[in-house]
């Protein structure tokens, strides 16, 4: 991509996207997550395995379904986290 000032339409998407999920002080979240209910997920960010990948790595289903209840139990309070701090805001 060529570097001009005219090539701004081509790189809007991109400052718009990092605007989104980048994280605000003032209420305590992202664009993105308070307009949506969730945070943006990214393809490197994605850390739950499938119970395919678990099973052939020799992960039990229980420890692959707790990891699961693990992870949504996390979300469940960041969620709430969220929801008081807007509200104390």
């Amino acid at each position: 991509m060529v570097e001009t000032s005219r090539d701004w339409s081509e790189k809007l998407p991109f400052a718009l996207w990092a605007y989104r999920i980048s994280f605000r002080t003032s209420t305590g979240a992202t664009s993105y997550s308070l307009v949506y209910g969730m945070e943006a997920v990214m393809p490197v960010e994605i850390e739950m395995r499938s119970l395919r990948v678990a099973l052939e790595q020799q992960i039990s289903e229980t420890e692959w379904a707790q990891s699961c209840y693990d992870q949504l139990s996390l979300l469940d309070e960041r969620r709430l986290r969220v929801a008081d701090h807007v509200q104390a805001y």
